[in-house]
């Protein structure tokens, strides 16, 4: 997969796993062709695997955050609006965008923009005018993943902070 096919894969599929399992489609698996037993960069094809995330960590159209389970996920720009419009169904850190860096050491540092500071102007717009239940069809998949730990998404139940556990379990942890 060259690194324009790998945009082209998270624009059709809308929200893509860099590497992990879950609810949306793995970059890493996509490209190796099967499961990845421990880390990709070990995989026979890592390199390809590299230089194909970096591409789209590097596209204007791909937001990088830590939407499902605080791993690396990437959301094609199509979806922004609804993401702006259930914001508040999800623990902010998680849509905040993010990248490594490299310091002079050589050692790699996570930065960040908090949402909704990288959110665009008309992206903004376009989510006023959303319906919450076109927003919530455009993310049925993401919103369908359970926390697996406050914060983050995992399998089974709806992450929505009306939810009254949610609630409960927020407060206990405050």
């Amino acid at each position: 997969m060259s690194p324009r096919e790998a945009i082209a894969f998270v624009e059709r599929h809308g929200v893509v796993l860099q590497a992990a399992r879950g609810p949306a489609p793995s970059l890493a698996e996509a490209i190796a062709g099967e499961p990845i037993r421990g880390s990709w960069w070990g995989h026979a094809k890592g390199r390809i695997i590299f230089r194909a995330a970096r591409a789209v960590c590097e596209s204007p159209d791909v937001l990088v955050c830590k939407l499902i389970d605080d791993k690396v996920t990437y959301v094609h720009r199509r979806l922004w609006p609804a993401l702006v419009k259930l914001a508040p169904r999800f623990a902010k850190e998680r849509l905040a965008k993010v990248w490594d860096e490299h310091t002079e050491t050589g050692a790699h540092v996570l930065r960040q923009i908090p949402f909704p500071d990288w959110v665009p102007r008309d992206v903004m717009e376009e989510a006023a005018r959303l319906s919450p239940l076109e927003a919530q069809r455009v993310l049925s998949k993401v919103l369908a993943w359970k926390p697996a730990k406050r914060g983050t998404l995992r399998p089974g139940k709806t992450a929505d902070p009306n939810d009254a556990a949610e609630r409960r379990s927020h407060r206990a942890s405050a």
